[in-house]
């Protein structure tokens, strides 16, 4: 399982400053970031895993997004084509994530899931701007300016307003 330090590890890899802050009450998942660290719900940044089927094919999806504006399945639907879209089970988010479920971060995501990032997150965050994201432990949190997140992401930015525009 992915945790606070492999993330430490990466980033300061690749000589990015960021900051593992650790929380002074413990975390049951990703939405409840601005609650816990007192912080506007547009600077948490969340990963929720949904189970497609497309062409009668399940795989899970991961779509990084804001806590202000959390993917809906119906966006993720119709951006896809899929017949159906759930919220995956935490079996499966565990399995496909490689994190805790619940806790997913953006970053350390396994090359063989389909990973997409809301446009709406990128256009609405200023670059210099500190996000905060979940680093799979209930007791941490990973802060970084969101320019360097959205460089280490391997995401494909999209569209889920409900146009389906894939970027």
């Amino acid at each position: 399982m992915q945790d606070a330090l492999a993330i430490h590890r990466r980033l300061l890899a690749h000589q990015i400053h960021h900051e593992i802050v650790r929380l002074p009450r413990v975390l049951t998942c990703f939405d409840d970031l601005p609650k816990v660290l007192g912080v506007p719900a547009r600077t948490c940044v969340g990963v929720s895993v949904f189970e497609t089927t497309v062409r009668g094919v399940r795989e899970p999806v991961a779509v990084i997004g804001s806590v202000a504006t959390p993917p809906k399945p119906a966006g993720v639907s119709a951006l896809l084509g899929a017949q159906r879209v759930k919220l995956a089970s935490a079996f499966l988010v565990n399995a496909a994530t490689d994190y805790a479920a619940g806790l997913v971060g953006p970053l350390l995501l396994p090359e063989r899931l389909t990973v997409l990032i809301d446009q709406r997150l990128i256009d609405g965050t200023d670059p210099d701007e500190f996000v905060y994201t979940a680093t799979g432990e209930r007791s941490t949190v990973l802060r970084l300016r969101a320019i360097h997140l959205f460089a280490l992401v391997d995401a494909k930015p999209v569209d889920l307003t409900g146009h389906g525009r894939i970027g």
